[in-house]
């Protein structure tokens, strides 16, 4: 398995030196989004675990970001992590980036939305074959479309 770094290029980037292809003003953020979806995507917040009616979502489709509505994961690489928050084990192609999350004196590694930014959750290293890898998203930060039909 390939770690973390590895995948990611060893060090992250830092988010407020990058320019996103969608960019809005805090006004226009607090407007769309819920107070719960803001404080997630826009203030690095986390929802409380369990909350989220996306973490027993299991028809098929696409988790979309709540704030861009870029299409992040497909329903097949959603796995339950027993964690109480949405975990898929592979992001679509250019969907996601990330970055270091030092708070709370432990490295973490940040996932955010590649188009607008957004704070998703994070990536660990203990997730299901066939990467290794757990995609742990606030459900907040996601919409789910389910595909026709389904």
């Amino acid at each position: 398995m390939a770690g973390i770094g590895s995948i990611f290029g060893g060090g992250a980037k830092d988010r407020a030196d990058e320019n996103f292809p969608v960019r809005k003003t805090e006004t226009e953020w607090k407007a769309q989004l819920s107070p719960e979806a803001y404080y997630v995507l826009r203030e690095h917040g986390t929802e409380r675990a369990g909350t989220s009616p996306l973490d027993h979502e299991k028809r098929k489709g696409v988790f979309v970001c709540a704030g861009c509505e870029k299409k992040l994961f497909a329903s097949d690489t959603k796995f339950n992590s027993g964690t109480g928050w949405p975990s898929f084990f592979d992001p679509l192609p250019g969907a996601v980036a990330t970055s270091d999350d030092t708070k709370f004196f432990m490295r973490r590694v940040e996932v955010h939305c590649a188009d607008c930014g957004g704070h998703l959750g994070h990536v660990f290293e203990d997730g299901p074959k066939p990467t290794g890898l757990r995609y742990c998203m606030n459900g907040v930060s996601l919409k789910f479309t389910p595909d026709a039909g389904a």
